[in-house]
């Protein structure tokens, strides 16, 4: 009898299992097969795994239902910082922050792709195989991408409960470094790149240029040519130069310069004298 009961409470726990899970998986499914096809075309295009892509935007858009997906389309949960575009204001973790805000979410996707090839703080994660979907979750937690301590965990369980993975493999990607946002963003060698200006803009220093965006032209403000040299990219430091004030214009973290340039906290560096401000 006992075994009878146990027997019946497991057949009992499990149908109650799977009409939850069924129900999870149809919204989660949902959002995957009408996003699915955006994160794969822009893993090819950038090498972004299309498992992460797709995993965060179902953890960081509650699968395209929380309210800033709804208000604003905005899937990655992308804060303003430097956008100049349309915004909304939610709470988050400060009262009233600020997230940039899109046409629709095919947009978001693709900011959320130049977001993360865009800084050098994420340019470790690109040394990764877009098959090593475990090594990108930790990355992005690793790199400042999330507040979560769980973060890395939360987007691993996600693409393994629903074989996201599948979409990473038999998928050739472009050179990754195809685009970069420095060189192929307009300069290469210290020179623009003409095939990526749309005209020289009104300049307040002979290195601002309109660039094309998939987002529409975005003016982007240098004051040092950037060199790619090797498998580093540097610049030249002119007079009353900082690292800050380096790591500022190209929206570096101080520690992230300073640990580049193997510098200590104070350090300066001397006009004429390189500073790497990415590795590859």
């Amino acid at each position: 009898m006992r075994n009878r009961l146990i027997a019946l409470a497991t057949a009992l726990i499990a149908i109650v299992g799977n009409s939850m899970a069924k129900e999870q998986n149809q919204t989660y499914l949902d959002y995957i097969n009408q996003y699915s096809k955006i994160a794969v075309s822009d893993m090819k295009e950038y090498g972004i795994p299309a498992s992460i892509t797709l995993a965060q935007g179902l953890l960081e858009s509650g699968a395209g239902k929380s309210e800033l997906a709804k208000a604003s389309n905005n899937h990655f949960g992308i804060k303003c910082s430097d956008w100049k575009g349309e915004r909304v204001y939610f709470d988050d973790d400060q009262k009233g922050e600020c997230f940039r805000k899109y046409d629709n979410p095919k947009d978001s996707y693709r900011d959320h792709a130049l977001f993360l090839k865009n800084r050098p703080r994420y340019s470790s994660l690109f040394e990764l195989k877009t098959t090593d979907y475990k090594g990108w979750a930790k990355g992005l937690k690793q790199c400042g991408y999330a507040t979560d301590p769980n973060y890395a965990d939360r987007l691993i369980k996600i693409i393994e409960d629903y074989d996201l993975d599948k979409y990473d493999k038999d998928v050739k990607v472009k050179d990754k470094d195809h685009y970069d946002p420095y060189t192929d963003g307009g300069l290469t060698d210290g020179k623009p790149n003409e095939n990526n200006i749309i005209s020289p803009a009104k300049k307040t220093s002979e290195k601002d240029y309109h660039l094309k965006s998939t987002m529409g032209e975005v003016t982007v403000a240098y004051t040092h040519n950037v060199i790619k040299q090797g498998r580093k990219q540097i610049v030249i430091a002119q007079e009353n130069d900082t690292y800050e004030s380096i790591a500022k214009e190209f929206g570096l973290k101080k520690w992230e310069i300073r640990w580049y340039n193997k510098a200590k906290k104070g350090d300066a560096p001397q006009a004429g004298s390189q500073v790497v401000i990415k590795k590859f």
